[in-house]
C-alpha cells in the first residue's frame, strides 16, 4: 500500500532514446510528472506480475499517452496471462481507444535486443506468474581520438567500422581496432520484485552493476515473508552477495516500516553497499 511518503512500484530506466518503465503502480503517472519526465517519453513498459500494486496505474497512464498524442508504438511486456489480464482491465473503463501498442508475453531468456543492449527475463517464485528483468548493455569500443588523428583518421565511416571491431585500410595501411580503441564493458541493471528466494534471482543478477530488489520485511518477520512469497532485507543482501553485484537498492517495503533504515541495516549485515530506495531517487551509472 502507498504511504504518505512512498508510492507504489515504478522504476524508470533511461538509456539514450529509451525510457523503460518497470511496473506501473497506482499513481505512477503523477510520480513521472513530479520527477519531470514527460509520459510520452516512455518507450517500453515491463510488467513483473499482475497484482494490483504493480499495474493499477496502467489504464490512467495509457489514457494520458493518448491525450498527449503519443508517437510510435508502445511496447508492453509481461508474464504469461498478460494479454488476458490487460484486456480485462481495459474493459472496465469507458475508453474508446488507447495508444497503439504491442503486448508480448515473456517466458525465459532474451526478449528484446538492439545493437546497444538487450533485455532478458527469468521467472520468479510468487503467488502469480512473476518475472525478474535484466537490462544488459553490450560492450563497445571507445576511440582514442589522439591516436586516431596521428594515423590520419577523422570523423567518418572508417571510425565507425573501427568502433564495430572491424579492421580498416587507410592509404594502403591496415589499422586494427586495438590500435586506436579500447573495449568498454557495458552496464547491467536488474529489477526483481515479489518473490521468494530462488536460483533464478542469482542467475539473472549475476555480475550486475545495480540490483533493484524487493525487501518487503526485515529478517525478524521471516515467517511472514515466507507466508506471502516475499523477501526479507537480509535475504536480499545474501542474494546480492551470491550474485556478485556491485550495488543493491532495496524497494517494495511493507507499510509497517515508517523508517526503512531498519531494512537497510538488515541487508547491510551481509551486503555492505546497500541503500533503501526513496521516491524520486536517481542512480547514475
Amino acid at each position: 500500500m502507498p504511504t504518505k511518503t512512498r508510492n507504489l512500484a515504478g522504476v524508470l530506466l533511461s538509456y539514450k532514446a529509451e525510457n523503460i518503465l518497470f511496473d506501473v503502480g497506482e499513481g505512477t503517472q503523477r510520480q513521472l510528472k513530479i520527477a519531470g519526465v514527460k509520459p510520452g517519453k516512455v518507450t517500453k513498459i515491463l510488467i513483473s506480475h499482475w497484482h494490483g500494486d504493480h499495474v493499477l496505474g496502467l489504464p490512467g497512464l495509457l489514457q494520458t499517452f493518448m491525450a498527449s498524442q503519443y508517437h510510435g508504438t508502445l511496447e508492453i511486456y509481461g508474464p504469461r496471462g498478460s494479454k488476458k489480464y490487460f484486456e480485462n482491465m481495459m474493459k472496465g473503463f469507458a475508453v474508446k481507444e488507447i495508444v497503439e501498442y504491442k503486448l508480448k508475453e515473456v517466458g525465459s531468456g532474451k526478449f528484446f535486443e538492439t545493437n546497444d543492449f538487450y533485455l532478458e527475463a527469468l521467472p520468479m517464485k510468487h503467488g502469480a506468474p512473476c518475472l525478474g528483468f535484466a537490462f544488459v548493455e553490450k560492450e563497445r569500443r571507445r576511440i582514442d581520438m589522439k591516436k586516431a588523428k596521428k594515423l590520419g583518421l577523422i570523423e567518418g565511416p572508417l571510425l565507425g567500422k573501427l568502433q564495430k571491431g572491424q579492421t580498416i585500410t587507410l592509404k594502403g595501411k591496415k589499422i586494427k581496432p586495438d590500435e586506436v580503441s579500447d573495449v568498454v564493458e557495458g552496464k547491467k541493471i536488474v529489477y526483481v520484485t515479489d518473490t521468494e528466494p530462488c536460483d533464478n534471482i542469482v542467475k539473472l543478477a549475476k555480475g550486475a552493476d545495480l540490483l533493484i530488489m524487493e525487501a518487503t520485511y526485515s529478517s525478524q518477520l521471516q515467517e511472514k515473508a515466507e507466508e506471502y512469497g516475499h523477501l526479507t532485507a537480509k535475504e536480499a543482501g545474501m542474494l546480492a552477495n551470491q550474485a556478485g553485484v556491485k550495488k543493491l537498492i532495496l524497494t517494495h517495503f511493507s507499510q509497517r516500516y515508517k523508517n526503512v533504515k531498519e531494512l537497510e541495516e538488515d541487508a547491510r549485515q551481509v551486503f555492505d553497499d546497500t541503500e533503501a530506495a526513496e521516491d524520486f531517487m536517481k542512480v547514475r551509472l
